[in-house]
């Protein structure tokens, strides 16, 4: 793998400038002023753990413009049309790193080493038993649990990633994984480029190799997404889309048993488009262990090798879609169940407060616990010298048809 090598303290800055909105300029001005926060390079400098976190900006020549920050790789911002041709934010973030840092663990950022949860923090490799941190804990009533969630209490969330703009339109980040960190076994550098396409596409392209000894990896990309462009509004409009036809159950404290569950007749069956809230508060346990969607479902039973569509998503109100493609076996879906309003974690951009179910996640990956599952088709281990490597695509559309259904 190449080294790359940290941007210190050059930042990105957006192309798009808009006239300060005044009360004296009157309707005129109400008209013009901007859908969206225009987020500012020097609100992200800052200097973490001993390396400088900032700004950077990839767009391509149709208006789309995308905002990312090097602490935890994180997305903050996507600026794309809805059906009437007017650029929007749709990805919930901050405005300045202060906020990145005490806001949302887990939003916008590139989750790595290991993505969703490892049963217990405990996995074995080669008889050897391992002990990885543990960070995902319940709170009476809820069933206990005591899990490794998204890679540990740091992972790849809470850490400043070397950056490297490699041209106007995509971004490289890197990080190094350390043997016998948060308790995993061996280094494990890893890779992404985040880039723009002109088919209105943001791709997440992303590879790791176990470069000293055995170990395990996956990878997702956690962007907390609204389609309307109001990101303070309930997304449970939002009409989905799942090409699966099962769903991996899970326990009371929210690992896979291992068992498989046909979707059918039941309120994980997305195959034929319908809105996120339709089923929510169903009485079904796969619902209420989660407080809502927070769900993986099954696309392949083998490691996909090329990109394969893994979701449809649009909303009614905006009528912007968004297809997720990617390389990997599964997808969860989350309905922002733990957004929860609270000052100052869940307010975001432009003052915005983020609700319960204000946002959704689309998180393409392989199985969680697949360590610990050895029925899962594909493994998450690692020999030494082998190479990870992964693909994400969210493709942006617009939908005019949708217009009729937003005002029912």
């Amino acid at each position: 793998m190449r080294k790359s090598i940290a941007l210190l303290g050059t930042c990105a800055v957006s192309a798009l400038v808009f006239t300060p909105f005044t009360l004296a300029a009157g309707k005129a001005a109400v008209a013009a002023q901007p859908a969206y926060v225009e987020l500012r390079a020097a609100d992200f400098q800052k200097e973490v753990d001993g390396k400088m976190v900032g700004l950077y900006t990839i767009k391509n020549n149709k208006g789309m413009v995308v905002n990312i920050t090097n602490y935890g790789a994180r997305v903050e911002q996507v600026l794309v049309p809805d059906r009437n041709g007017k650029i929007g934010d749709v990805a919930q973030g901050y405005e300045t790193i202060d906020q990145v840092m005490g806001g949302q663990g887990s939003m916008g950022a590139f989750i790595g080493r290991y993505a969703n949860r490892i049963a217990n923090g405990t996995f074995t490799l080669d008889g050897v038993e391992y002990k990885s941190a543990i960070n995902d804990l319940s709170t009476p009533p809820a069933p206990p649990r005591q899990n490794t969630l998204h890679g540990g209490k740091k992972g790849s969330r809470f850490v400043v990633f070397d950056a490297k703009q490699l041209s106007p339109s995509a971004v490289q980040m890197s990080i190094l994984f350390k043997d016998g960190e948060e308790g995993f076994p061996g280094d494990l550098p890893v890779r992404v480029v985040y880039s723009v396409t002109d088919k209105n596409e943001l791709v997440v392209s992303y590879d790791a190799v176990a470069a000293t000894k055995k170990t395990i990896a996956n990878f997702t990309g956690h962007t907390f997404w609204n389609l309307s462009g109001d990101l303070g509004s309930s997304i449970e409009d939002h009409i989905l889309m799942v090409p699966s036809d099962k769903v991996l159950e899970f326990s009371p404290a929210l690992v896979p048993t291992g068992a498989i569950r046909d979707v059918a007749g039941t309120p994980m069956d997305f195959r034929k488009p319908k809105a996120l809230g339709q089923d929510i508060k169903a009485d079904y346990d796969m619902l209420k262990g989660g407080g809502g969607y927070d769900n993986h479902f099954v696309l392949s039973m083998k490691q996909p090798t090329e990109l394969a569509l893994n979701a449809r998503i649009m909303s009614p109100k905006s009528g912007r879609v968004m297809e997720v493609w990617s390389t990997e076996p599964g997808v969860q879906v989350y309905s922002g169940n733990f957004l929860e309003g609270k000052i100052p974690r869940d307010v975001g951009k432009g003052s915005t407060v983020y609700p319960f179910r204000s946002a959704f996640c689309l998180e393409p990956s392989r199985f969680p616990d697949s360590i610990n599952q050895p029925g899962f088709p594909v493994s998450t281990v690692l020999n030494s010298g082998e190479w990870y490597s992964g693909k994400i695509v969210y493709r942006f559309s617009t939908d005019k048809a949708t217009k009729a259904i937003a005002k029912k």
